[in-house]
Order: C-alpha cells, then sequence, then structure tokens
C-alpha cells in the first residue's frame, strides 16, 4: 500500500512538472504562432489572389499566379541565383572556415587577436557591410578601379557585370559570415581528445591521415550545423544584394528574397510576391532538410 502512495505522489509530482513545463512553453509558442505561423499560412493564403499589397478588394484567382510563375522567366533566373549564393557561400564557408579552425587552433601569438579580426565582420549589418564592399568595386571611385587606372589598367564595371556581380555578392556574404563557420569548426576541434592523434602519431600516421581518419569523422557534428545554417542562410540572401547592385542590372543578380521585395514595393504585386515565397520557402525547406538527413547519416557511419 505504500509502495503504491509513493508511486502515485511520484506520478503527480511528474504530471506537475510537466504541466508546469508547458506554462514556461506558452509564451514562446504564442509568439512562433503569432509571428511565424500565422504570417505563414496567410502568405499562402494571398497567393491564391490578386492582391496588390494595399486595397482593401481582392479576388480569389485560384492557381493563376503558380501558373504565372512557373511560365516567368524571371523566376528561374532568380532561382538560378538564389541556388549560387546558397550553395556557393555555403562551400566557400565550409572551407574556409575548416581552414581557419585548423590554423586558429594551434597555439602561436596573436591567436586570439586573429580569432577576434576573422569573426569581427559577423557582428557588423550585412547592409553596412554590403556598403563598404560598393565603395571598394565601385566603377566611379572604388578602391579597386583606383588600383587598376595606378597601375595603367583599364577600370572594370565589375558591380554592373552580370557575370561577375554574382560572385561578387558570394565573397562578400563568405567574407562576413566565414567567422561563424570558424567558431563553430573551433569547438567541434576542441572537443576531440588529443589520445586519439598521439596513438595515431605512435601508429605512424601522417598529418592528413590523422585528418581524414580522426579530425573529419569526429567533426562531422560541427559539419552538420554549418552546413545547415550556411544553406538556409545563403538561400534567403537579401542585404548584401540590395547595397551591393540593388539585384542589376535588370534581374541580373536578384535573388528570391530581392524579387519579392520588388515584386511587393515597386509592382504592387503582392499576390505574385507570395506566390515567390512559397517557391522559395519550398526550396529552402529541401535543401536544408536533404542536407541535414545526408549530414546526419554521416555522423552515424563515422
Amino acid at each position: 500500500m505504500k509502495a503504491y502512495t509513493h508511486s502515485l505522489q511520484q506520478s503527480n509530482t511528474k504530471k506537475k512538472r510537466i504541466s508546469s513545463l508547458w506554462w514556461m512553453y506558452l509564451p514562446a509558442l504564442l509568439f512562433v504562432g503569432l509571428f511565424i505561423i500565422y504570417p505563414f499560412i496567410n502568405g499562402i493564403r494571398i497567393s491564391f489572389t490578386n492582391w496588390n499589397g494595399f486595397s482593401q478588394m481582392y479576388d480569389f484567382i485560384g492557381f493563376k499566379q503558380y501558373t504565372r510563375m512557373l511560365s516567368d522567366p524571371d523566376t528561374w533566373l532568380v532561382v538560378r541565383n538564389t541556388l549560387i549564393y546558397g550553395i556557393g557561400s555555403t562551400l566557400l564557408q565550409n572551407i574556409i572556415g575548416l581552414l581557419y579552425a585548423l590554423l586558429l587552433n594551434q597555439s602561436f601569438h596573436f591567436r586570439t587577436l586573429t580569432r577576434t579580426i576573422i569573426y569581427l565582420p559577423v557582428i557588423i549589418s550585412p547592409l553596412v557591410m554590403g556598403y563598404i564592399w560598393y565603395f571598394f568595386f565601385a566603377y566611379q571611385g572604388g578602391a579597386f578601379n583606383d588600383v587598376l587606372l595606378w597601375l595603367g589598367l583599364e577600370k572594370v564595371n565589375i558591380l554592373g557585370n552580370p557575370d561577375m556581380n554574382i560572385w561578387i555578392i558570394v565573397f562578400v556574404n563568405t567574407f562576413q559570415f566565414v567567422g561563424i563557420a570558424m567558431i563553430i569548426y573551433l569547438a567541434g576541434l576542441q572537443s576531440i581528445q588529443k589520445d586519439y592523434y598521439e596513438a595515431a602519431e605512435i601508429d605512424g600516421a601522417s598529418p592528413f591521415q590523422r585528418f581524414k581518419n580522426i579530425t573529419l569523422p569526429l567533426l562531422m557534428p560541427s559539419i552538420t550545423i554549418n552546413m545547415v545554417i550556411n544553406i538556409i542562410g545563403g538561400l534567403k540572401l537579401f542585404d548584401v544584394i540590395i547595397s551591393l547592385t540593388n539585384g542589376g542590372p535588370g534581374n541580373a543578380s536578384q535573388s528570391m528574397s530581392t524579387f519579392m521585395h520588388n515584386l511587393y514595393f515597386s509592382r504592387q504585386d503582392a499576390g505574385y510576391a507570395a506566390t515567390q515565397g512559397v517557391l522559395m520557402m519550398v526550396i529552402v525547406l529541401l535543401l536544408s532538410l536533404s542536407a541535414l538527413l545526408y549530414f546526419r547519416r554521416k555522423e552515424v557511419e563515422a
């Protein structure tokens, strides 16, 4: 009888604890529902309308906006650009971030200062960072072209060249956020026990073999985090594009984010902008989930 009473008391205590936790979760759940779930559902609803973004009157037009989107050449241009921004930035940030982490995990003078300098761009607004680099690459008065003139060469309109400005945007985004990848990789490297390396060194393993068979497998959780964060960040790139090229020339450097902004505020075509938003959500979801599942599986295999 005493055992039953004690078990009942434990059960009631556990229920009270769970109930109190739900009350603690409630503010966060309300916040997510109000500012994320409701706008998301409302955006899908608007994608089936011809709303201009301002009028109180609009009509539901079914899938016409989606048909329009699939036949619009600008859609596939901005999708291509968005994939370049997302995948290009992800690859560069992870490769360079890992190299930085491997270097800065060593012991040398001014190591902390070097880490700070590399991480410093992260705390600057992306819009401000874009303007900083704009004054470097600008055709008129830009530092890059001033150097070319000083060397006796012709100026280059990098930001006005559709074949070049996309990669400049990838470079600037990588330069700004590679510090995040570096910090995550540093944390992963510092969690690896030195005994593994000492044992491998005794067995005659080369530095590359130690990196391939010890460092890389044990860094898989850090790689997973970095890949998913970088993919999502690169695919939703907005501020840097606005400050560097404003999506130009024409739509040549537009991402899906800037294209939606242009559709809503410049063309007053909110229904079509919402349709583009749904497509962007699908792309981000597919790529980020695919990366997450792939690298999670690699963690298990490692």
